[in-house]
């Protein structure tokens, strides 16, 4: 074996790396944003950074996405333990790059609004989703955050992903039938 072949890692190992790095830093965004919102703008007016495009507007969200199910806070815990424990089983296959960022964007964004389900008020497992930005005020769109922009994003190249066939391990599936 050469010495370039035994310094370059494996691509499973190097898919699952990047996928650790895009996690870690999404999740970092993510607590960082969260952090600054809360110690600088909660409890005051929201504040316009683009006039009828972006305000920054402190919420706490007990719900999911567009605060449906309200009253499930620890439901959608539970379901965001499921899709992190599904997305640390499905590295173990793991060798597209494309699915390694998906996955990376998926599993620190679950992890980010894992953690204020987690450890926020009113109570552990029951913590309430800080969200902060207001795209299109006028709209009525919803107040979101790093965590849920990523999550959309991961969503969307997953669901890309699969509808042009590429597979997780790699391969990819051109959907023409074998016959036998």
């Amino acid at each position: 074996m050469s010495d370039g072949a035994a310094a370059t890692p494996p691509p499973r190992a190097r898919r699952v790396a990047l996928l650790v790095i895009v996690a870690a830093v999404i999740y970092a965004l993510d607590l960082a944003s969260k952090f600054l919102v809360v110690e600088f703008l909660e409890h005051k007016a929201p504040v316009t950074v683009v006039p009828g495009v972006l305000v920054l507007n402190v919420i706490r969200n007990p719900g999911a996405a567009f605060s449906v199910g309200t009253g499930m806070t620890i439901v959608f815990t539970v379901i965001a333990v499921g899709v992190v424990v599904a997305i640390i089983r499905t590295a173990r296959q793991l060798r597209s790059l494309p699915w390694a960022i998906t996955l990376g964007l998926l599993l620190g964004g679950a992890l980010g609004n894992l953690t204020d389900r987690l450890f926020r008020s009113p109570a552990p497992l029951q913590g309430h989703v800080v969200d902060f930005f207001q795209a299109f005020p006028a709209t009525g769109f919803p107040v979101f955050n790093m965590a849920d922009s990523a999550i959309v994003c991961g969503g969307i190249l997953a669901v890309f992903l699969a509808w042009r066939g590429y597979q997780v391990d790699g391969g990819r599936q051109t959907g023409e039938t074998v016959d036998e």
